[in-house]
Order: C-alpha cells, then sequence, then structure tokens
C-alpha cells in the first residue's frame, strides 16, 4: 500500500515544477514510509510514497514502460500505484502469453503491462484494492483508476490546464494552486452523514467515485463508470449458495494472504472477524506457514465492568480469547486507556490522517492507537470490515421503522439523536445548511440508481434497496476510516469482504434466502458454521467497540465547556451556546452511543480542526 501523487498541465512545463510536485508527494510519506519516486515529464509529474508488500526490492514507483527515464525521453507509460491486485499472478501469465515480458514479481509491473495491453479497460481484469494515476506518454493523456468498491481513495481537482490528483485530500492542498476552502455545500456532506460518491468536502475537490476511470487530455476530463453493483437473477438454492459463499471466502482470504512482509488478522470476537481469521489460520496450515497471527482491541477495565446497553449486550474479549483457543492463534489483546483516547496529541494525528472532523473520536482513536501497536508487527492486517454491508448485519435492516423510513436506514435509527446534533449550529447557519433537505436530496439520487429486476416483491424489492445504499454509501464511510487510521501507521489493511465477486453474488440473493434461519448474516453464519465455536456462530451482532470509562466523557465534557465559554473558539461562530450549555447539563451517559457524546465529539472535532487546518469556512457562499 502507498500514497500516489500528480500533477497534469498542458501549458506549463512541470520540469520546473518539481518543488510542488515534492510537496505533494511528502505529504503521504506515512502511508509509504519505505521509500519515494518522482518522475517528471514535461505536462505530466507524478510521485509516490512506498510501503513495501509484495517484491521489496523489485517493485519501486513510479514505474516506467519504454526507453525513456528522464524528460524529453520516450516513455509509454508512466505509473503510480496505491493497493494490491490479487489476481496479478493471473494476469501475468495471461500478459507473458501475449508477449509481455516481466523484470519483476510485484503487482505493480502486472498493472503497468496491463495498460500498456489494454488501455482503460485493464481495470475491468483487476481483481483488488487499488487507485492508480498512469501518464500515456504517446497519446499525451492521464488515467486515473479506483477499484470498485473504493477500499483505496483517490482525490482529484480539475485546474484550467489539466488536473491535480492524490491519494487524499492532503495531496492537493499541498499544491499552492488549491487553497483549503469548505463552502456551505461542503460542510452540509461532511456534517449529513451520507457519504455522496465523488464529493470532496473542499472546495474543487472531487473524489474519483468507486469503480470509476477519468481520463484527462487537452479536451479536459471524462468519468467512466466501469463497474457498478448490478442487479441479476439468482439461479441457486439455498445449500448451493452457502456453498458458494463458502468457496468464495475460501479463495478471497487465500489470495489475499499473499506478502512479502509479516501478515495478521484484526479479531473482535465477532463473526465476520472470526470467520476471516479461521479461514486464514486453515489457509496457512496448509502451506505449512505456521499459525495465524491476530490482535484485537479493547479498554482498560471494560471486561470487568461491561455493562449492556443498546448497541451491545456482551464485552468482546471473552470471545476473542475463544477463537484464538480454538484455532492456536499467536494473539495479542491491544489494551487502552481514556487517557490515549483524549491525549491532544493522538487527536490531533487522528485529524492530520482524515484530514476532516468527525463525531466519532474515540472511535477513531482507538483505531489508530490499534494500528499503532500492530504495525510493531505486522505490515498486513486482514479485517472483517464490510461484512455487515454485504450480508445485512446491521440492527436496522431489520427495524422494519428503519426500513420503511423515506430516508437512509441509518440516519432514521439515529433518530432524535441525529436532529439533537443538527441543532446545536447558530440558527442561521441551521437554516443555511438544510441539512434535512440535503439529505433527502441525497437519498432520493441513491434510490434513482437501483436497479429493479422483474417480479420481485415489495420485501424484496425495499431490502435490495437497503442494501445498495449500504454497499454504495455508508460502506465508504468505514472503508475511510479504515484507509486513514491503518496508512497514517504505515499498515496496509485488507479486506476480503469487499471482493466484488462475494459483493455481487450476495447482493442478487434474495433477502428471503439471507435471511433464513430468521437472523442477521444468516448466509455467512451457515458458511462458516463448522469452523467456529458455537458461541460465536450465536453471538449477537456487536459492532466496532467504543469506550465505557465515565471518565472518557467527563473529559469531552470539560473541553466542550471551556470551549462554549471562550469567544474566541473557532468553533463558537458556528454554534448556539444555548444549546451546547444544555446537552453539557445533561445527565451523564456513559453508554458509549449516548447522543450527546457523539455531539460534544463533533464540536471539539470542529474546532480542532479550524484550529489546526489552515480552512477558510465560506459559509455564506
Amino acid at each position: 500500500m502507498c500514497g500516489i501523487v500528480g500533477w497534469v498541465a498542458y501549458r506549463r512545463n512541470l520540469v520546473h515544477e518539481q518543488a510542488a510536485l515534492r510537496a505533494m508527494t511528502a505529504t503521504a510519506s506515512l502511508r509509504g514510509p519505505d521509500a519515494e519516486g518522482l518522475w517528471v515529464g514535461e505536462h505530466c509529474g507524478i510521485g509516490h510514497r512506498r510501503l513495501a508488500v509484495i517484491d521489496l526490492a523489485g517493485g519501486r514507483q513510479p514505474m516506467l514502460a519504454g526507453r525513456g527515464r528522464h524528460a524529453g525521453e520516450d516513455v509509454l507509460a508512466a505509473l503510480t500505484y496505491s493497493g494490491e491486485v490479487y489476481n496479478f499472478r493471473e494476469l501475468r501469465s495471461e500478459l507473458i502469453a501475449l508477449g509481455h515480458t516481466f523484470q519483476t514479481e510485484s503487482d505493480t509491473e502486472v498493472v503497468l503491462h496491463a495498460y500498456l495491453e489494454w488501455g482503460e479497460h485493464c481495470a475491468e481484469r483487476l481483481n483488488g484494492m487499488y487507485a492508480f494515476g498512469v501518464w500515456d506518454g504517446p497519446r499525451q493523456r492521464l488515467v486515473l483508476v479506483r477499484d470498485r468498491m473504493g477500499v483505496k481513495p483517490l482525490f482529484y481537482h480539475e485546474t484550467d490546464d489539466g488536473v491535480l490528483f492524490a491519494s487524499e485530500p492532503k495531496g492537493l492542498l499541498a499544491h499552492p494552486d488549491v487553497p483549503a476552502e469548505v463552502d456551505l455545500d461542503g460542510l452540509r456532506e461532511l456534517l449529513a452523514m451520507v457519504k455522496t460518491p465523488g464529493h470532496g468536502i473542499y472546495r474543487g475537490v472531487r473524489e474519483l467515485p468507486p469503480g470509476h476511470v477519468a481520463v484527462v487530455d487537452r479536451g479536459g476530463l471524462r468519468l467512466h463508470r466501469y463497474w457498478r453493483v448490478a442487479s441479476h437473477p439468482h439461479p441457486d438454492d439455498l445449500d448451493t449458495t452457502v456453498r458458494t459463499v463458502r468457496k468464495l471466502l475460501e479463495d478471497i482470504v487465500r489470495r489475499q494472504l499473499i506478502a512479502h512482509v509479516p501478515l495478521c488478522t484484526l479479531l473482535s470476537g465477532g463473526l465476520d472477524s472470526s470467520a476471516i481469521t479461521v479461514l486464514a489460520a486453515e489457509a496457512l496450515r496448509q502451506d505449512g506457514l505456521g499459525a495465524v497471527h491476530s490482535f484485537a482491541v479493547d479498554f482498560v477495565g471494560q471486561t470487568e465492568h461491561f455493562r449492556p446497553d443498546a448497541m451491545r449486550d456482551q464485552p468482546d474479549t471473552p470471545f476473542v480469547h475463544e477463537v484464538v483457543d480454538h484455532i492456536g492463534a499467536r494473539h495479542a489483546d491491544i489494551v487502552l486507556d481514556s487517557a490515549e483516547l483524549t491525549d491532544p496529541l493522538y487527536r490531533t494525528e487522528v485529524l492530520a490522517a482524515n484530514d476532516l472532523p468527525t463525531g466519532l473520536g474515540d472511535l477513531y482513536t482507538s483505531l489508530y492507537l490499534l494500528f499503532r501497536a500492530v504495525r510493531e508487527h505486522s505490515t498486513v492486517a486482514l479485517s472483517g470490515e464490510s461484512a455487515d454491508e454485504v450480508f445485512g448485519g446491521y440492527a436496522w435492516f431489520h427495524d422494519p421503522h428503519a426500513v420503511a423510513a423515506h430516508t437512509f436506514p441509518w440516519l432514521a435509527a439515529l433518530g432524535d439523536r441525529r436532529g439533537a446534533t443538527d441543532q446545536l449550529f447558530a440558527p442561521d447557519l441551521t437554516r443555511a445548511m438544510d441539512l434535512d433537505g440535503y439529505r433527502e436530496a441525497a437519498y432520493r439520487q441513491a434510490l434513482g440508481e437501483v436497479e429493479h429486476l422483474p417480479g420481485e416483491g415489495p420485501k424484496e424489492r425495499r431490502m435490495r434497496e437497503i442494501s445498495y445504499l449500504h454497499l454504495t454509501r455508508f460502506v465508504q464511510i468505514l472503508l475511510d476510516r479504515k484507509d486513514r487510521m491503518s496508512m497514517a501507521n504505515g499498515l496496509e489493511v485488507r479486506v476480503p469482504y469487499c471482493d466484488h465477486r462475494l459483493v455481487e453474488y450476495v447482493y442478487n440473493t434474495p433477502w428471503s434466502m439471507r435471511t433464513f434461519d430468521g437472523r442477521e448474516k444468516s448466509l455467512l453464519r451457515a458458511a462458516v458454521a463448522d469452523l467456529l465455536p458455537e458461541s460465536v456462530l450465536r453471538r449477537r451482532k456487536s459492532p466496532y467497540p467504543s469506550t465505557q470509562d465515565p471518565a472518557y466523557e467527563r473529559s469531552l465534557r470539560r473541553s466542550l465547556s471551556e470551549l462554549v465559554d471562550d469567544p474566541s473558539a473557532p468553533v463558537s461562530a458556528l454554534i448556539d451556546p444555548h444549546r451546547v450549555r444544555e446537552v453539557l447539563a445533561a445527565p451523564l451517559d456513559s453508554s458509549g452511543f449516548a447522543p450527546n457524546r457523539r455531539s460534544i465529539e463533533l464540536l471539539l472535532g470542529l474546532d480542532l480542526w479550524l484550529r489546526r487546518y489552515p480552512v477558510r469556512l465560506l459559509v455564506n457562499a
């Protein structure tokens, strides 16, 4: 995994603009701590920061095809690439049969030759998580590609004579022509929790949507969609479907275990991560590679003093240890305390990694600290992320109120808690943002993308919509968090459940089959029923843990109380002080998912963002 940047300008010579390109490349140093590379031609410059995972010696970038190594020489293609292509070995054999020769064992070189053979249509042949830019020398054009599910990020900014691109917004903001400005539309997107595909929050910044290719030439930038979550009839019966899911998972996990560096799994003790861990353990055993390494996150005193709440009824750690004992994993618990979660240094590092504030403070900070600890032992980790979106695991999939609501189901499940947060802003700003109207428009846009099949009943039709909303919107929020927190520590996190073959197959499986045992994630549970302890198979869905330590929320409240009493605080211009004081006066709720807690996290995050980033809010735009 790596960080990529680039600049195409048709009316200037970029050989003389290397300082800006180096500044952009430097912003990706945490994503790629192992090496740095820069290639500059007359109208294109690309930078790369490398995290070496496959072919440590041979995979350096930018990687070039052709005789050229410097400006003015013939370059067929210059590639800056981030990610992993899991079918690179098959593609390599196919390309060799077509006459291509290879100098390395890296998947990077396979992607480069795939472009030389198939052009922009090479994206349709790749299985993996990736984002890359390739400069086509003969055609004098840039091609940007992002993976189908959007696991790897890619942002761009159109200029008057070309384009800038980068793995993260900070890579674009490092360029002198891209000001860090956020207008009302960007603020809406930041606060609405709808994750509109393509929206980059910062003014003039766009995100290449998942499953898209962008081609940039002298005529401008054109987008092409090469993959979508499409609807097809499902011909298989239940037994065949369960067997197919199992075979897909076995193949996916085996492919994603390929690495030339230490590898592990992230284990929560839930069905999703336990399934990945046990499948990885079995594949490693079959190949004689020893026991799987696993890591889990916990909080000081959480297991001993656990209190059931609306989101979780049991602590994770006992289930984690049961899975570890069941498969003989080499395991470590990463135990965090409230002082770490509220440490200003870590919260600032999380903001710097994310480029944006969030209302899920401890869920980001704890993940950041978990990944920091994991990185001391491993460079690659397999995660259970996205299984809930694929298999229908969230509680609101099964809540009639949320399913029937005329909005995104996760917003319906939040209910009054979301509205309480919206009302913390100054009345004029609240009216100007019109977050309810923004959410409604985003919801209608998303529904309009869903393909329905003839003859679908009302229930199947609605659950297809619910699934689509999660696979194209909600999952992006979590994938972004996973990417930014892991890459800020130089850790590559792979997400087997985002394999497009699995997504396509399960998405088109009837909802009645996906819930055939009357529970969430029926197909996944049945597919791995012979591999896991019965207690884990029976366990109710439990989300990523949040600390229950009352000291954490008390610390948040003290910080916000200081802000609301400080008229010079950057966030003071955005908030309604009376409403905020009402939040602070409310009874302490340390469940971890209390509405006040998330509201407090959001306001603290906004203030830190405005202090630490040179961002200019154009709230009257």
